[in-house]
């Protein structure tokens, strides 16, 4: 291998070779004892999807798992007991990037609205996040978002607010971009078919492009992951290895230039395969029974 070809694959990911599943395993748990930023939160038990109410009790059992690898979590919903998360992190001494999930149903948008300020008000919320890839699902106009986004920062001036989307939905929607205080963008270089040699720079792309969009604004990446089984995604192959692979190196680049990183996910949730296929169910650190898969 010449030197360049050889630099270009140490800049897009830290060198495995030789090593063995056991020892990727090894190197994967000092990874995660070492700690990291961010991990976004996964409420649901098995049987349970977004809509049903989820429980203080499963909420406090996933958050004694995860308090000793992380600063922050981050979290999707504030109805239907979601909105008991950023209060039980709190407890745990854990930051909170708190989102509302806003859709197509005008009457849980509100609730979901008045919940974040709620809970901002009430001393709980970090980082506000008014919507997750909102545009990029086509749920709301760019003029209904901006609305909702305008009267959080207003109710709540005190506190950090974005939106959550696509790294890319910042550089085409310059108005929403300006009226967050921080871009956060969701970078999946395995839904983009990026093979995993070469996602690390791929992700680290997509984050530039974010931070051009952004003209001076911290950008924080709010997700980011590989599934750890299930169908291929063109050069993207979901496995085990390459799920350890892509998490140790995410987190070494989080270390080495102080990004910022919400890791997604921290557990399994089965409900997912119903908009992602069956890689959907495989984002998670830990599995569908709160078991650590390394």
């Amino acid at each position: 291998m010449s030197y360049k070809a050889e630099r270009f694959l140490n800049l897009a990911s830290l060198d495995y070779a030789g090593k063995s599943e056991k020892e990727l395993k090894l190197l994967c748990r000092k990874v995660l004892d070492d700690g990291m930023h961010g991990l976004c939160f996964s409420p649901y038990t098995e049987g349970q999807q977004p809509g049903d109410q989820i429980s203080e009790e499963q909420i406090h059992k996933r958050m004694k798992i995860i308090k000793p690898y992380t600063k922050w979590i981050r979290s999707f919903s504030c109805t239907d007991g979601n909105e008991a998360i950023p209060r039980i992190a709190k407890e745990y001494g854990i930051k909170t990037m708190v989102g509302a999930w806003l859709g197509d149903n005008p009457e849980i948008n509100e609730r979901e609205v008045a919940g974040l300020i709620e809970l901002a008000k009430g001393g709980y919320v970090d980082i506000a996040a008014v919507g997750n890839e909102v545009m990029y699902r086509g749920d709301l106009t760019e003029d209904e978002l901006l609305s909702f986004i305008h009267r959080v920062k207003e109710a709540i001036p005190e506190t950090t607010v974005g939106y959550v989307d696509a790294y890319y939905e910042f550089r085409e929607r310059p108005r929403i971009t300006e009226a967050c205080d921080v871009i956060l963008a969701n970078c999946y270089p395995f839904w983009e078919g990026c093979d995993l040699d070469y996602s690390l720079l791929y992700m680290k792309d997509m984050f530039r492009q974010a931070e051009r969009a952004g003209n001076g604004k911290k950008v924080i990446i709010s997700e980011t992951g590989w599934p750890s089984q299930g169908t291929n995604l063109e050069g993207a192959f979901p496995s085990f290895v390459n799920f350890m692979k892509y998490f140790m190196n995410t987190q070494k680049w989080s270390e080495e230039e102080d990004i910022e990183i919400f890791y997604f996910s921290s557990f399994d949730e089965s409900w997912k395969v119903g908009d992602e296929g069956d890689v959907g169910a495989y984002w998670g650190l830990w599995d569908k029974d709160e078991k650590l898969k390394f």
